[in-house]
């Protein structure tokens, strides 16, 4: 095999291996608690984002309808996803490049595991991923020289422990050997690390002559077996010492030792102990870590002259459970041994369980059944056992539960019915806990909002509105507002107004009142008669605006006020206009004598109907008085031989309103002992009124009489001309003589409008009989009183003068016997 730049020119061979790599190896390992499917991919490190890693669906036996409902997705508690989840098409692919060194370190095989969640049902399905590495890192050492002191009577056979290689690759890609040039006075040895790592030590096979070579420069390869293969190199110097021949020699091979994590600094962890046959300087013995455990130093430290091993750096029992590395001791001269040394790592409960959200739903509607899932959460502990075994449970009294359906996983669900009148939202705090001594635990607060459903109708605060209105009031006048109110929200919470449909008297209810939709304010349609209505009595309906809208109802009740828009109404006595009635009172009447009783009623109510009596008008004020309130006419004294027979008294009644109102009655009193001598008295005042009505009626019976004759007069002297004119016409019809008469020509009008413009007058000239030769002439008539398209030119005035009296006549025969009715009546 020949080394060229480095790289093994016989690498060339496996080229064929990097695209097989990339293929994928898709199996499916096992089923976990029947909901768990897991499956494998392997993958090399590097490959570009977007790099197809499997087909999830058909290896799950999931079909895309499934995953897209479900809402597939990764779950992974890395703060770096290296993969990512085409949902659409079942696919799984890289999502960011990874880098098996830095992700693995050494580890191998390196793999990392995330979950795919799937919900309704939830399924949760582990997926692991193995990196494959690919020879993208060159063996390193950490320093580019190495110096040694080497005494010339080092024995053959003595072995010097070189720095090892580093190379972050694994498997055949890792560090596969190392090269010793040249190699006179040494011959390279290789050897297995504990913890897995190669490296090389020198063993004299021939004697060394300081005085001959004080100095020696050899060249360390560290080759892998990569294709193409990479190398690296480091130069040794070796100084050669005069005479030192007895190496340090360690007790024990391997030393081992137990460490709590999170250990102080300076907390002790074990002592090594190696001795040196020589003495003096030579025999002295230090002791340090092995060159060939990397990062070693940083977390412990050992005292070169004790080989007391302390912690430099808290330990991390997550990170590392056991810890191994390599100790020397070396004397004066430079002679070393080596001893394995392994801590165990205790773990204590240091790491809180942390409350991971994979969905949370929020609003929630208030109908949702007990055992709605409103969201899931992941809690991870980090610790191990009982440290990293974690419950969740809801803090206070809440109508959630949670619980666990899948390792780690719990859901969170509704525990009860819900509503949001009583409760509109929910604080729920999820605590998570493990099972640790002391326990740690963490917490989580969940705001929970209840959206609305229309579940609660609009509710009156009253069962019953009353209210009052004056009667006579305008139309459209507010009488009162009703209002109701609903528990729900939103368009759930928007109420309106209106009337159920009744009637009042046979009326529907519309016509009497109004409700505003929105305000719910009760109007007058119309105005109100206390006379005719008393009261209003109907049912209001509210309806909020969800769907279907619920309703409720509200009885109103309207009284309507009297107001004193009647006046008094005299029921006795009654007045009449043909005859005279009167109160016959004697002259042996004592005082306080009851002639007669006004009654009157009035149709308001109230004072507004409260009456009083007193008397106006009285041919004898001091002979009669009316009672106040009872409407009684009594004598006031006592009724002499002076007083008149005819007593005339005009009582008045008015009510009690503001403003008030009246009324009159007259009431006919005749103070006499016998009944002719009051029929005497009264005959005289009733012909005197006979008299008046005979005189008017012979008036209009005169002035029909006078009107008809006139009527008659002039329909017979309209039937005379008209028989004269026929005579007339029958005449000159049986003449032998041509009559040609003669009609003034119509004249077309030169100003286009085809009319004549001016009054034209003619003279007619014709023969009045067969018999004379003499002509009359006969001056034209007037345009007023001629008309130019009559059939006879003799009679238009006569005519027209008679129709205008007829006219004139049936006018004044209709006003004459209007103005007789109205008078009679």
């Amino acid at each position: 095999m020949e080394f060229k730049d480095g790289h093994c020119s016989a690498g060339r061979k496996w080229r064929w291996f990097w695209p097989r790599a990339a293929c994928l190896f898709v199996f499916l390992c096992f089923f976990q608690h029947g909901t768990e499917a897991q499956i494998r991919y392997s993958i090399p490190e590097e490959l570009k984002k977007g790099s197809l890693v499997g087909n999830v669906a058909q290896d799950l036996g999931l079909d895309l309808k499934r995953l897209r409902s479900g809402r597939a997705r990764i779950v992974t508690g890395e703060n770096v996803q290296y993969a990512e989840l085409k949902a659409d098409k079942g696919l799984l692919v890289v999502h960011e490049r990874i880098d098996r060194e830095q992700l693995c370190g050494d580890v191998t095989p390196c793999s990392f595991t995330f979950e795919i969640l799937l919900e309704n049902p939830m399924e949760l399905h582990p997926v692991t991923i193995e990196v494959l590495d690919v020879n993208d890192n060159a063996p390193t050492f950490k320093n580019s020289h190495l110096k040694f002191e080497i005494s010339e009577s080092a024995a053959l056979g003595s072995r010097f422990v070189l720095e090892s290689a580093h190379d972050a690759d694994v498997g055949a890609n890792g560090l596969q050997s190392y090269i010793l040039t040249p190699s006179d006075n040494f011959v390279l040895k290789e050897h297995v690390s504990p913890g897995g790592g190669k490296y090389a030590e020198m063993v004299l096979q021939k004697g060394l002559d300081r005085e001959e070579l004080p100095r020696l420069s050899l060249k360390l390869v560290a080759v892998d077996g990569g294709n193409p293969q990479r190398s690296g190199t480091v130069n040794i110097n070796i100084n050669i010492l005069d005479i030192n021949d007895n190496a340090p020699a360690f007790n024990r091979t391997i030393y081992k030792a137990k460490v709590v994590e999170n250990a102080a600094k300076g907390t002790h962890v074990i002592t090594v102990n190696a001795t040196d046959a020589d003495s003096g300087s030579n025999g002295k013995v230090t002791y340090s870590f092995s060159k060939s455990n990397a990062g070693i130093a940083d977390l412990f430290h050992i005292d070169e002259e004790t080989g007391c091993i302390s912690v430099a750096k808290q330990i991390d029992y997550e990170k590392e459970k056991t810890i191994e590395f390599m100790v020397e001791a070396k004397d004066q001269g430079g002679l070393a041994d080596s001893a394995k040394v392994e801590i165990e790592v205790i773990d204590l409960n240091d790491n809180v369980p942390v409350i991971n959200v994979m969905s949370f739903t929020s609003p929630v509607s208030e109908d949702s059944p007990a055992g709605t899932t409103i969201g899931i959460i992941n809690v991870k502990d980090l610790d191990s056992g009982e440290n990293g075994h974690v419950k969740c449970e809801i803090e206070g009294r809440v109508p959630f539960s949670i619980k666990s359906n899948v390792r780690n996983y719990f859901a969170l669900m509704t525990d009860a019915d819900l509503d949001r009148e009583s409760v509109p939202e929910y604080n729920i705090t999820v605590v998570a806990s493990d099972a640790g001594s002391p326990p740690l635990s963490s917490k989580r607060t969940f705001n929970l909002k209840i959206s609305d459903v229309n579940d609660n109708a609009p509710a009156f605060p009253v069962n019953f509105y009353s209210a009052t209105i004056a009667e006579n009031n305008s139309p459209g006048a507010s009488v009162l507002r009703v209002t109701a109110k609903d528990a729900d929200e939103n368009q759930n919470a928007h109420v309106s107004y209106m009337l159920e449909e009744s009637e009042i008297g046979g009326t529907p209810v519309s016509e009497f009142v109004s409700v505003n939709a929105e305000s719910g304010a009760i109007s007058a349609v119309r105005s109100y008669d206390y006379e005719q209505i008393k009261e209003l009595i109907f049912m209001v309906k509210t309806q909020d605006g969800g769907s279907p809208p619920l309703s409720s109802n509200a009885s109103v009740r309207i009284l309507i006020q009297d107001q004193n828009d009647n006046a008094p109404q005299v029921l006795y006595p009654v007045q009449t206009g043909g005859s005279v009635l009167a109160e016959m009172v004697p002259r042996s009447a004592d005082v306080g004598y009851l002639v007669t009783k006004v009654v009157a009623v009035d149709v308001d109510s109230g004072q507004n109907a409260w009456l009083s009596y007193k008397v106006h008008k009285a041919t004898d004020r001091a002979l009669f008085e009316v009672g106040l309130h009872n409407g009684e006419i009594r004598t006031v004294r006592q009724v002499t031989d002076k007083d008149a027979v005819k007593q005339r008294l005009t009582v008045l009644v008015e009510d009690n309103g503001q403003p008030s109102r009246s009324a009159t009655v007259i009431v006919n009193v005749a103070v006499a002992d016998s009944f002719p001598e009051v029929l005497s008295e009264f005959t005289d005042f009733s012909m005197h009124d006979k008299e008046y009505n005979d005189k008017l009626t012979f008036y209009l019976v005169l002035a029909l009489a006078v009107v008809s004759f006139l009527f008659i007069t002039c329909l017979l002297l309209i039937i005379s001309v008209k028989v004269y004119r026929w005579r007339q016409s029958r005449i000159l019809y049986h003449s032998n003589l041509p009559v040609i008469p003669y009609y003034p020509p119509r004249y077309s009008d030169t100003l286009g409008t085809g009319t004549l413009q001016h009054v034209y007058n003619y003279e007619v000239c014709r023969t009045t009989d067969s018999r004379k030769s003499d002509m009359k002439n006969m001056q034209a008539m007037s345009q007023s009183l001629v008309s130019v398209d009559g059939a006879d030119a003799d009679t238009p005035h006569v005519t027209k003068q008679l129709s205008g009296n007829c006219s004139q006549m049936s006018t004044l025969v209709s006003q004459i016997f209007y103005h007789s009715f109205t008078i009679m009546v």
